[in-house]
């Protein structure tokens, strides 16, 4: 049960007379009933109230639940002043109350501001302390934006015209009571059922106060709910705070299980290591050989050389037989950036960085092509191909990573950068994905992060960033453990 639910359930309890019990000694609601009757016959015959027109029967039909014995349906209008006037002098101060200075929920709250009655006299709704205010216009009514007024500069206010008024007959109902009827999910189910207007200034029927169906207890049991609810209150605060945080958890846990699983994955925790397997030392020597091969055949360019790693470099912990290693020493980069792409309607499709989410492309929104010809200029530059690694250099979604599933033809915008290994064999493409989407490898990219404007890292310090290199058969291997992980958490999702 929510807190809502809980809150809701409790103050249905109350006005359903089941919170307390029923005490023969504390009298009847009829009894009570006449006695506020007699009292406002004497108001008006003092020409302190108005007299009202009278409110229909209450039929049978209506009833909506039962009540004890000794409680009384009653229509709310006939135990209570709505929306009275005062008459005060032009220059008193005064408080004014717009609808932002009513708080809203279970509180009982309200701030005000200072002014002179004679400035707000005319076009506002009027009031007095201890007079209960009710927000009459969505959504306010239903997020119970209603409050009785305490501590009223020389005891009146005036507020919005979106306040309903009710003005109880001292002594004769508890007015928190009455508060919390009007903050009860039957009061405000039954005033959405009035609605009138149009969508987004539908307020209240004008006649729903005054018809509104009103269990009335015995005053002596009113006094006695309240205190049980003001009891209960501080431990459904307790309840609140305990489901906020267990919802938080909630929230969080799928997408903090996945971050787990990556970074276990990343520190060599996932699976075991296994001698037979060989090292990620070996496996390096064995995709420089085949970088050197490429250049040697002029298929790739020689680069100037990348600066050991020291020790203060190196973030964590990774098995024995696994290796760091620049990014830029096991992938090649291909990266257009400086060339603005000719856009066309139809040709070699063109992945941009608004294609790129993470883990999958995306063409929904972005469908871009390039000519063959501006396709076969960017071939000195290195093409992209199906399984190579692409990455968001710049923009809102930098750090953001996939893996090229295009089968045909393709090339890539400006702020993305091709990972491109230089033999597919030797890697598991799959795994550095993961790894590239790690919490690790994300704050890195944050931390070397350039610009105003648009913030992106630059390629030649993405080439330098840290990556652990795992020997093949085991890189498999994690792979084989991600894929049974990771969906169980996007099912928690």
């Amino acid at each position: 049960m929510t807190p809502q639910e809980l809150k809701n359930s409790i103050l249905q309890l109350a006005i359903q007379g089941k919170l307390v019990e029923q005490r023969p000694e504390e009298g009847t609601a009829e009894e009570l009933y006449r006695e506020i009757q007699k009292e406002k016959q004497a108001l008006i015959r003092e020409g302190k109230i108005k007299k009202e027109k009278p409110l229909p029967e209450i039929s049978e039909d209506e009833i909506p639940f039962e009540i004890p014995e000794s409680w009384k349906w009653v229509r709310l209008g006939s135990i209570v002043t709505l929306n009275p006037k005062n008459e005060l002098p032009d220059d008193l101060e005064t408080a004014f109350i717009p609808m932002p200075c009513v708080a809203d929920g279970y509180r009982n709250e309200h701030s005000y501001e200072i002014q002179n009655w004679g400035t707000i006299k005319k076009g506002f709704t009027h009031f007095a302390e201890g007079d209960i205010g009710i927000a009459k216009i969505t959504p306010c009514f239903q997020n119970r934006k209603s409050v009785i007024f305490k501590n009223l500069p020389h005891g009146y206010g005036a507020g919005t015209t979106e306040l309903s008024i009710v003005r109880v007959i001292e002594c004769s109902l508890s007015k928190v009571f009455l508060l919390w009827f009007f903050k009860s999910e039957y009061f405000i189910a039954n005033g959405k059922k009035s609605f009138t207007g149009t969508a987004g200034q539908q307020r209240i029927h004008k006649d729903y106060l005054a018809t509104c169906m009103f269990p009335l207890p015995p005053l002596a049991e009113q006094k006695r709910i309240v205190a049980k609810i003001e009891e209960l209150l501080p431990l459904i605060d307790r309840y609140e705070k305990a489901w906020t945080r267990l919802e938080d958890f909630n929230r969080r846990f799928p997408g903090d299980m996945q971050k787990s699983v990556l970074q276990m994955a990343i520190q060599g925790k996932l699976v075991e290591q296994r001698p037979e397997e060989g090292t990620g030392e070996e496996l390096y020597q064995q995709i420089q050989k085949e970088k050197q091969a490429l250049i040697k055949a002029g298929k790739i360019k020689k680069e100037k050389s990348m600066p050991e790693i020291t020790e203060d470099e190196i973030p964590f912990e990774i098995p024995e037989t696994w290796k760091w290693v620049r990014l830029n020493t096991i992938y090649q980069f291909i990266d257009y950036r400086g060339k603005t792409p000719q856009k066309i309607q139809s040709g070699i499709r063109l992945i941009g960085s608004g294609n790129i989410k993470k883990r999958f492309l995306d063409f929904s929104k972005e469908d871009a092509y390039i000519s063959e010809e501006e396709y076969i200029s960017r071939k000195s530059r290195g093409l992209t191909k199906f399984g190579d690694i692409l990455f968001v250099t710049e923009g809102g979604s930098t750090g953001n990573a996939a893996i090229n599933t295009w089968s045909g033809d393709c090339s890539c915008g400006q702020r993305v950068i091709t990972f491109q290994s230089y033999e597919p064999r030797l890697l598991e493409n799959k795994l550095f994905l993961n790894y590239i989407l790690s919490e690790y490898f994300q704050h890195a990219v944050k931390d070397r992060r350039t610009g105003s404007a648009a913030t992106g890292i630059k390629g030649d310090t993405l080439k330098q960033v840290l990556i652990p290199l795992p020997p093949l058969a085991e890189q498999k291997r994690i792979v084989a453990r991600l894929e049974e992980l990771l969906p169980l958490c996007e099912k928690l999702k």
